[in-house]
């Protein structure tokens, strides 16, 4: 099976930056509309079969796959021991930790 172009994915990464960086931007504003945005980008990692860079796929709840932004709709905390970062979504109330390496 042939796969598709490299053109066509990079407009689609494109598309994918400018969604998710209007969703940031109207997060504070009009959640109904961020929540829209991210979900469009969603897809089209879908749909091209795009895997998202680490930065972005932290947006997303794990739990109910939601767009978050922290100190919006999610809740960020700095754990003691074993150093990590405790992350909340207000959503669905589901909690995960990223280890902090030294």
């Amino acid at each position: 099976m042939v796969g598709l172009p490299s053109y066509i994915k990079d407009i689609a990464l494109q598309r994918i930056d400018i969604l998710l960086e209007n969703a940031l931007n109207n997060a504070r504003k009009n959640m109904e509309l961020a929540q829209r945005q991210a979900h469009i980008a969603k897809k089209i990692c879908m749909k091209f079969n795009i895997r998202l860079p680490y930065e972005k796929r932290q947006l997303f709840c794990k739990g109910c796959k939601k767009f978050i932004v922290p100190g919006i709709n999610s809740l960020v905390r700095l754990g003691n021991r074993p150093k990590s970062i405790r992350i909340r979504c207000l959503e669905c109330g589901h909690i995960y930790r990223k280890i902090v390496e030294r």
